[in-house]
């Protein structure tokens, strides 16, 4: 298990504070999700949670150690990282691509091993890509791309999982499909953190929610206390329809007020 506390955490570029301020602590067997508006802040916290960006105040902690502390290779076996929006230069094939999620697992110059192969075929069982297998990754649709890297980062079988917009250029349909493999890592013991953008997912799927707002967290908590009306129009400046189906939350933006 993992856990991940941020204290007092600051970024700047520049002159310019990107966050500030911002107290977490991420406890495994959760999915939290990280929200906010375009330019919040939501990818540079994950980065900083991940020690890939300098802090201007703060600090992390991973399992009680300074994130800047930890080697990368023993970081990279605790937490997988999915980023955002990765441009793909190699035509490797599919079943290749996500065997790189192993490489924190080997030595140098080492083969992979049974155990290898077994965590490349559950991630790409989980990720339902059996079909793109043989496939080059170069020539996939972005939604097929999106979903072979997020199998790259279940083929860690880190006991974290850390995905940033980890719904982009899906379908609906598949949206729903990694909401609910991301839910079902939190469930098995992991500690799951989504950058996302679609309210209902996260009101629907996750225990918890982060909301961001020019770098600051103002909002903490489980999802019907942190999406309420008020704050949706504070933070987002839309007016937006809040209820329930089938046991889900769903929040519907119906109109911006500016």
């Amino acid at each position: 298990m993992v856990t991940i506390r941020a204290e007092r955490l600051g970024v700047a570029l520049g002159r310019r504070a990107v966050l500030a301020d911002v107290d977490a602590d991420l406890a495994p067997g959760r999915l939290i999700g990280v929200i906010g508006p375009n330019g919040a802040g939501k990818s540079t916290l994950v980065r900083a949670l991940l020690g890939l960006v300098p802090l201007s105040g703060g600090g992390v902690r991973v399992d009680g150690q300074p994130v800047a502390r930890l080697p990368r290779a023993a970081l990279a076996r605790r937490i997988a990282y999915l980023p955002q929006g990765q441009t793909l230069h190699w035509p490797l094939t599919v079943e290749r691509l996500v065997a790189l999620g192993r490489l924190p697992h080997l030595a140098p110059l080492s083969r992979i091993g049974e155990a290898d192969v077994a965590a490349i075929d559950r991630a790409i069982e989980q990720a339902d890509i059996g079909h793109l297998r043989g496939r080059v990754a170069t020539e996939l649709s972005g939604g097929e791309r999106a979903r072979v890297l997020l199998a790259r980062a279940l083929a860690v079988e880190a006991p974290a999982l850390i995905a940033d917009e980890p719904l982009a250029a899906l379908d609906p349909g598949h949206q729903l499909e990694v909401m609910a493999l991301l839910r079902r890592q939190a469930d098995a013991g992991a500690l799951v953190v989504a950058v996302l953008h679609d309210l209902s997912l996260a009101a629907g799927h996750c225990d918890r929610l982060l909301l961001l707002h020019h770098g600051r967290l103002v909002a903490d908590g489980p999802p019907d206390r942190v999406l309420t009306a008020d704050r949706l129009a504070d933070v987002y400046g839309v007016r937006a329809w809040i209820g329930e189906v089938e046991g889900r939350r769903l929040v519907v933006p119906i109109s911006h007020h500016g």
